[in-house]
């Protein structure tokens, strides 16, 4: 094919997958006997508008600031940033995973953002080292297993799920979701290459099945005996549950004894060319804040980055557990080291 038409093809397309995000406005009123402010701050988020709509509606309520929020895929929003320059409406960009909101911070899409609050209130492993995004909720990615098949007692590592103890009894997600990346790059920066091509190789030989696309699936692969133990994000755990409470899975906490369990975060910065930065700071004071913490908990089962405030009593029912305290900006650096890796050693 003529490259002018691959360029063109691939214009068309961007433009395409960029105009198809909806917008939605939340326009609320202040509570009684507060000012209502004229401002707004306009966001651009991958998180669905479920788990933000509430959080926007309580912080109109709080403020008097009204929000404006545009809803699409990741990437899309990332490129719609890229392409509007400072001619972009956006205030703040929100989405999931340390590696997404790197790469967002890596095309000069957001500035810094270290105040008081967000110090105080978000641990520094769960924030930009430049303050250019901070977290705003968590999710560990630990071992999930069945309770007929498997004894507790037998689990302990991600490194252990590589030996020939779980030979055709692993299940897996695809190397291709950034979850993945994110959880390779800490092994990588925890043990070193060497080592996690290991593990990776040893996850590979024991799968029993091509790797899932997603974490429902590898649950559900669990309980149809197609394996008996598998690694994903406890709020995945927690919508299954929540459907069907009495379920033979269980979550392990790994490495309890060394690095903890890896966990990542939903997030957001303020963008580079906000025309409302004090709007946007405000916003993510507030989205740290205690009150906002017990909403992003509830709404979706993920644990406080704000670590003063406790969880949900669902999540809470799981157990206590060590986090793994590498910053998170490391999941972004390096996450090229860990797709390289991943293709070397045959993880699909």
């Amino acid at each position: 094919m003529d490259i002018k038409k691959i360029i063109s093809s691939t214009i068309v397309f961007s433009v395409l997958t960029v105009s198809s995000i909806t917008a939605v406005q939340a326009t609320y009123s202040s509570s009684e006997g507060q000012a209502v402010s004229d401002e707004t701050v306009t966001v651009y988020s991958s998180r669905k508008e479920h788990l933000i709509k509430p959080l926007f509606e309580a912080f109109t309520k709080d403020t008097g600031i009204k929000v404006e929020y545009l809803t699409g895929k990741g990437g899309a929003l990332i490129e719609r940033l890229k392409l509007e320059g400072d001619n972009t409406q956006a205030d703040m960009f929100m989405t999931v995973d340390a590696g997404n909101l790197w790469y967002a911070g890596s095309q000069d899409l957001f500035q810094s953002v270290q105040t008081e609050t967000i110090k105080s209130n978000i641990p520094a492993h769960l924030r930009d080292p430049k303050g250019l995004w901070t977290g705003l909720s968590v999710r560990a990615r630990t071992i999930v297993y069945s309770t007929d098949r498997v004894k507790e007692q037998d689990l302990s590592t991600y490194a252990n799920l590589a030996t020939d103890q779980w030979k055709d009894r692993l299940c897996l997600r695809t190397s291709k979701k950034v979850y993945t990346k994110s959880l390779v790059a800490s092994i990588i920066y925890n043990q070193g290459e060497d080592k996690a091509g290991d593990i990776i190789s040893g996850w590979v030989n024991n799968l029993s099945a091509t790797p899932n696309a997603k974490d429902s699936h590898v649950m559900n692969s669990i309980l149809a005996g197609q394996c008996d133990v598998g690694i994903v994000n406890t709020y995945y755990f927690g919508r299954l549950i929540a459907k069907n409470p009495h379920s033979p899975l269980k979550l392990f906490w790994a490495n309890q004894d060394t690095t903890g369990v890896h966990v990542n975060v939903s997030g957001a910065g303020v963008t580079k060319h906000a025309s409302n930065k004090e709007g946007a700071v405000q916003l993510l004071e507030w989205l740290s804040s205690a009150k906002a913490q017990v909403i992003y908990g509830s709404l979706n089962k993920e644990y406080p980055a704000n670590q003063k405030i406790a969880s949900d009593d669902v999540v809470s029912a799981w157990g206590s557990f060590k986090q793994d305290e590498m910053n998170l900006s490391q999941a972004g650096l390096l996450q090229a080291r860990a797709v390289r890796l991943m293709q070397i050693k045959g993880y699909r």
